[in-house]
């Protein structure tokens, strides 16, 4: 019997972080993933999660997993092909560590992921952008970083890894443009609208020396996390709304519009 523990630790570790140099985002995606599928194999067959073996994660226990996911989770079929895509990802790593295992592996792998519907992106108008971008208080430090994010958000169109991600050397002061290695690792570089930059700069003169090189921090000086920013976003939707009832539809803690803002 063959213990999995190890193989996780080098597939997430040496493989993804190092090999592939995949991103903090895919690397904490993954090992998510992995968590919520030991704790349901290891309540399944009543063991420890560090006791599975890899002869015990055949393509039956994926299987029922899975259908774990949507029927009790209640998770997407897009969820359900994230958790998927992980799984697949590590046994395609395990065929060159365990060829004995070479017919187990097979079987897991050729467990289709679900088709699903494309659903149509809504967008915002100009009207509930604005209200959006002026529900920060002006006159507070978080006000002053929080419309920073949002303006930088809805000029450069970043997604939320990417706004958190921003570094201090990734802003050209001189040309106030940014630089952005997104999904995929392509990079690009933004000019900034000019009431970006004012709420940028308006920031920046207020963050001060910080330990961490993110542009935006939290209150103890700590990078902001995705979960810091959705949590700071569902407070400004929930003041926009007095103004915009119709972004309480239409939000989302990913999706920004690129309307220009006045």
């Amino acid at each position: 019997m063959t213990l999995i523990a190890s193989d996780v630790e080098a597939f997430l570790r040496e493989y993804l972080a190092r090999q592939r140099d995949a991103s903090a985002h895919t690397c904490d995606s993954y090992a998510l993933s992995f968590q919520i599928l030991f704790e349901y194999a290891a309540d399944k067959l009543k063991v420890r999660p560090s006791a599975l073996t890899l002869e015990q994660l055949d393509a039956e226990l994926i299987g029922d997993f899975l259908e774990y996911l949507e029927n009790v989770r209640q998770n997407s079929p897009d969820t359900r092909n994230v958790r998927l895509a992980a799984i697949r990802s590590f046994f395609h790593f395990l065929e060159y560590r365990h060829p004995e295992a070479l017919e187990q592996i097979r079987r897991i792998l050729a467990i289709p992921f679900k088709k699903t519907d494309t659903r149509l992106v809504d967008y915002l108008n100009e009207k509930e952008v604005q209200a959006l971008l002026d529900a920060p208080d002006p006159t507070t430090l978080s006000g002053i970083r929080d419309r920073a994010m949002l303006y930088m958000a809805v000029c450069a169109g970043l997604r939320v890894s990417e706004l958190t991600g921003l570094q201090m050397n990734d802003i050209c002061l001189s040309s106030m443009s940014i630089r952005i290695l997104g999904k995929g690792r392509r990079e690009r570089a933004i000019p900034l609208w000019k009431t970006t930059a004012t709420a940028l700069r308006a920031w920046l003169s207020l963050r001060g020396s910080q330990v961490v090189p993110e542009v935006f921090v939290n209150a103890r000086g700590q990078s902001m996390s995705r979960w810091g920013f959705a949590y700071v976003l569902k407070q400004h939707i929930k003041t926009a709304q007095q103004e915009c009832p119709s972004l309480s539809k239409k939000m989302c803690h990913h999706t920004f519009c690129d309307i220009p803002a006045r």
